[in-house]
């Protein structure tokens, strides 16, 4: 419930304190002394925002080149190729 006669309300940006001003000239924190009016600027939502550095990325390489490269010309060995050559170890 706002009152027009308590005036402008505020926040102490010193020590966070709210209170209204009470019509004074002068907007003092009652808790601290600190001036309103010297409070630093504030940064509003609408102030551009410097974009973050992106990664440079690698270009991109085929699928089928990729897999070439890391397993060798034969291809990739199948989990049965390998049961079954365990097997014939055993024996």
């Amino acid at each position: 419930m706002v009152k027009p006669e308590w005036g402008t309300r505020y926040i102490c940006y010193k020590c966070s304190a709210r209170f209204y001003d009470m019509n004074k000239p002068a907007p003092i924190c009652p808790k601290c002394g600190a001036d309103q009016t010297k409070a630093p600027p504030k940064l509003s939502a609408s102030a551009p925002v410097k974009p973050r550095p992106r990664a440079v990325l690698p270009d991109e390489v085929d699928v089928e080149e990729k897999a070439d490269d890391e397993f060798g010309e034969m291809g990739e060995i199948g989990l049965d190729e390998i049961e079954a050559d365990e097997g014939e170890e055993e024996v």
